[in-house]
């Protein structure tokens, strides 16, 4: 009797478990999920069927990491590998995330892969990373569809704003212009025709530095009309902004780079306006995208660290790609309005940026000096 009741037991619990792997393999199927198994120690692979699919690989066997990440795209390996080594720090909590496009060796189609898991440690080292992953390569052609369409309505309003811009700046230099011009002409005449006469001459020239002076001021004044208006700050953890501005550039198609980040940890809260640091950030982030465009392994640094400048501690953000860099001549102007060594560019970010930097007590600049690539760096006031 009782053999008879053990082995009706044995056949529920067979039951129970088939049922639920049943369960999970249909619930696996409606989501879309590959699941694999990565052997740090053995350097094997395995992965389940969606797996396979998603790699492109039509045969069941296992394969070695090296055959894995052989199908990765080239340009997502770094971000990826860099994820799957901060999982497997054991001072962390084992976490894995990452997403990358798979390249089908066959027919050179891509699929974005989304990915998640957890290593498993034995004896304080990392023994194996199990997880998940999922197509994601509809929803990023959605997005970069919307994106396309926001980049065009972006692009349509940047050019009425730059019209517009154009047109006050004109109408506010035209004066000062025509004066400089008219005092040039006085001072050259007197010059030319021997006629030096001190007193005339010294006054053509005290006319064109005021002239000049009054047109930097309105150029000044136009800047700060347009970023008036109150700003709202508020208490920020400045390492999180730095993440969102990243996130950001990411998203809108411009991470083609491969960032190091060093972030200070434990950094005081920042008082500034959320809105407006994210907006320089991802202008700098996006500059530095284009200006590596030609770099065969673009990297982006960027750091964060208390700094004392003229007694008083404040935030430092140092945003340095490794591009071509900037000559001498391009270094002294990187900041003027409507200077730009972009073919489609108005000239505007650096400006805006620097203006939207000291409205919230800062200062940006260049470092000349910097090689190789560009080095920019602000800095935020902490929060008293």
């Amino acid at each position: 009797m009782v053999a008879f009741n053990v082995a009706n037991w044995n056949l529920d619990v067979e039951e129970a478990l088939r049922v639920s792997e049943e369960r999970l393999r249909l619930a696996k199927q409606a989501a879309g999920l590959g699941i694999f198994d990565y052997d740090i120690k053995r350097n094997i692979v395995y992965w389940d069927q969606q797996m396979r699919k998603f790699w492109g690989e039509p045969s069941e066997r296992t394969v070695s990491y090296e055959e894995f990440v052989a199908r990765i795209h080239p340009e997502d390996r770094a971000a990826r590998q860099e994820a799957i080594d901060c999982a497997m720090n054991p001072a962390g909590n084992g976490e894995y995330r990452a997403e990358y496009r798979v390249v089908n060796t066959a027919n050179g189609a891509e699929r974005w892969i989304t990915a998640m898991g957890r290593v498993y440690f034995e004896a304080g080292q990392a023994n194996r990373l199990v997880g998940v992953t999922r197509d994601v390569t509809e929803q990023k052609n959605i997005q970069k569809k919307l994106q396309t369409q926001r980049d065009e309505a972006e692009s349509i309003l940047k050019q009425q704003v730059a019209a517009r811009t154009a047109s006050a700046i004109a109408h506010e230099l035209n004066q000062p212009l025509t004066a400089i011009s008219a005092y040039s002409e006085v001072a050259l005449h007197a010059i030319h025709n021997d006629d030096l006469d001190s007193d005339h001459l010294i006054r053509a020239l005290e006319g064109c530095v005021e002239q000049a002076q009054r047109a930097g001021r309105s150029l000044h004044e136009l800047l700060d009309f347009l970023q008036k208006g109150e700003v709202v700050t508020e208490r920020l953890n400045l390492n999180e902004v730095v993440h969102d501005a990243l996130n950001i550039v990411r998203n809108d198609g411009h991470g083609g780079f491969h960032v190091t980040l060093h972030l200070q940890q434990n950094l005081p809260a920042i008082q500034c306006n959320r809105t407006q640091v994210q907006k320089v950030l991802v202008n700098l982030f996006r500059n530095a995208d284009e200006a590596m465009r030609a770099v065969d392994l673009p990297a982006l640094t960027v750091s964060t660290k208390v700094q004392t400048m003229n007694e008083i501690n404040v935030a430092l953000v140092i945003v340095q790609d490794n591009g071509p860099g900037l000559d001498p001549v391009m270094a002294k102007r990187i900041f003027e309005p409507f200077f730009t060594t972009k073919p489609t560019g108005i000239g505007m970010g650096l400006a805006i940026s620097r203006t939207l930097i000291e409205t919230n007590g800062g200062y940006l600049w260049l470092d000349p000096d910097s090689r190789p690539g560009a080095k920019f760096q602000f800095t935020l006031r902490f929060a008293s």
